[in-house]
């Protein structure tokens, strides 16, 4: 009877194991304890997925026989594919090819579009390279969109979740970027127009006095004008923001340059406009502690010499508000930008949202005015505290209609330039650009993806006694530490040695 008895609790726990197991490939789950929930999918590409039409294909290219810190970014796409093929409702289904089998699997990859990557590998206590791939094909119907290399964390569910949006979206959203008055072309905004044109459409548009912005455009950018703009531009821009759609504005009232070391004010007719919506665009440089350096030429005797000088004028912003826009930003550059305030706005009908500010130690300076490398700067120039950048305005700002309106004091953080001139932005510059965009115009939420993931954490900055503090405890502390537990011991072992001889005795 009691070996029944067994046999029946065995046969019951082999039976809940075979049942878990049948329900754990049904209803695939994670835990996440990552800080920024990196593998925990957002409900923006769930939405994606749920609203999935067609049956989507992904075909991922990877090598095998990979050193363990790449493998892993094969074995957290397979995952990640899992859990977007159950949350597709059966939409999407995945294969996993390795290319580096044989060489017509090689040759059909790269005529995929999947080009290889160099890494290194140790073997026999020798570094050598090897060649790898790492991308996937999506595919729906006649259609396909490459993915060359896919990156670990975050950006894995960013660089699907997009691609997927951009092959199921029928009819993308329009933005105008503002032409005709010296602002950079779509050439010359390399980094932002790649990332923009994943969700949108983007047309170049140039106003007359009679023709004003499309009905069929969403969200007007406008990036660094040099000239002046005419009233009857003004007018078409006011029209188009009444009517209950968005701006995205980056301008500065401040002409510097480095070649003639001079700063003077212009006017282009949009501070004025802004003015109007209660936003101000201050007629002054903002110098910060936190700031970037410039190169500058220096002799000694007969030798000359190159070295970085810290410039205040170029300031290093990293005090964001919490906000979509600036989700997942840890720094930008803004060389020569403008503070922002606010007046005359009613608070009960719009919301007001300070983005980025200098930090507790700026101050301004009105131009014109010679810009000195050299200067020797004192606490008496950072003065003024936290100083608005950028804002974002969301409500009736202007009208009956909701709309919503985002400043930068600064025009040319995100452009590129063109030809020989062109250079590569700082990411977090063409993040905060291309994020306020998602915000003014994309309502599926992708934007909390583009820069979800903590990148870095940087160490507060010390003062040179505390660091020296520091340095010295980390050295005679454990030696402390230690005579201390050896005093402690002998203390001990004298009492036990006490104790013995009187019970001898």
């Amino acid at each position: 009877m009691k070996r029944n008895a067994i046999y029946t609790k065995l046969f019951i726990i082999i039976g809940i194991f075979v049942l878990l197991n049948a329900l754990s490939n049904r209803m695939f789950f994670r835990l996440d304890f990552t800080a920024d929930q990196r593998y925990t999918l957002s409900n923006a590409t769930k939405d994606i997925l749920a609203s999935l039409e067609s049956p989507i294909t992904v075909k991922a290219y990877f090598s095998e026989n990979l050193p363990p810190n790449i493998d892993k970014t094969r074995k957290d796409f397979r995952e990640q594919l899992i859990e977007f093929s159950n949350c597709s409702n059966g939409n999407l289904v995945y294969e996993f090819i390795n290319p580096s089998e044989d060489d017509q699997s090689e040759m059909k990859a790269q005529q995929q579009g999947i080009s290889p990557i160099l890494v290194n590998i140790r073997e026999r206590d020798q570094m050598k390279q090897q060649r790898a791939y790492l991308g996937a094909v999506v595919h729906l119907g006649e259609n396909k969109e490459v993915i060359p290399v896919i990156q670990p964390g975050a950006a894995m569910e960013y660089s699907l979740a997009t691609t997927i949006k951009k092959l199921s979206v029928t009819e993308k959203p329009k933005l105008a970027l503002l032409q005709g008055h010296g602002e950079p072309k779509k050439a010359a905004l390399i980094q932002a127009i790649q990332n923009l044109e994943i969700l949108y459409e983007i047309d170049e548009v140039e106003l007359t006095d009679s023709n004003g912005i499309g009905d069929d455009y969403k969200t007007l950018v406008i990036i660094d004008p040099k000239d002046s703009i005419p009233l009857s531009h003004i007018q078409h821009i006011d029209n188009f923001f009444n009517s209950g759609r968005n701006v995205y504005i980056a301008t500065s009232r401040i002409d510097a340059d480095l070649q003639t070391a001079y700063a003077k004010s212009k006017s282009t007719g949009l501070e004025i406009w802004l003015k109007d919506k209660g936003v101000i665009i201050e007629d002054n440089i903002v110098r910060d502690v936190d700031c970037g350096s410039v190169t500058v030429q220096q002799r000694a005797g007969f030798m000359s010499f190159n070295s970085q000088v810290k410039f205040p004028y170029f300031p290093i912003i990293s005090n964001f508000t919490e906000h979509p826009i600036t989700s997942g930003l840890e720094a930008i550059v803004l060389p020569f930008t403008n503070a922002l305030s606010f007046s005359g706005i009613d608070t009960s009908k719009v919301k007001i949202y300070p983005l980025a500010l200098s930090s507790a130690k700026s101050g301004v300076e009105k131009p014109p005015f010679y810009i000195d490398i050299s200067k020797n700067w004192t606490e008496v120039d950072f003065t003024l505290g936290s100083l608005p950048i950028a804002v974002a305005l969301d409500g009736q700002i202007s009208g009956e209609n909701n709309s919503r309106l985002v400043v930068i004091g600064n025009g040319n953080f995100a452009v590129n330039g063109e030809g020989q001139k062109a250079q590569r932005v700082h990411p977090d510059n063409v993040n905060i650009m291309v994020n306020a965009i998602d915000w003014l115009s994309d309502d599926t939420g992708l934007i909390e993806l583009r820069t979800k993931g903590i990148t870095s954490r940087p160490l507060e900055q010390l003062e040179d006694d505390t660091k020296t503090m520091i340095k010295y405890t980390n050295v005679f502390a454990p030696i402390i530490l230690i005579l201390i537990y050896g005093l402690f011991r002998y203390q001990m072992q004298s009492r036990k040695r006490k104790r013995w001889m009187e019970d001898n005795y």
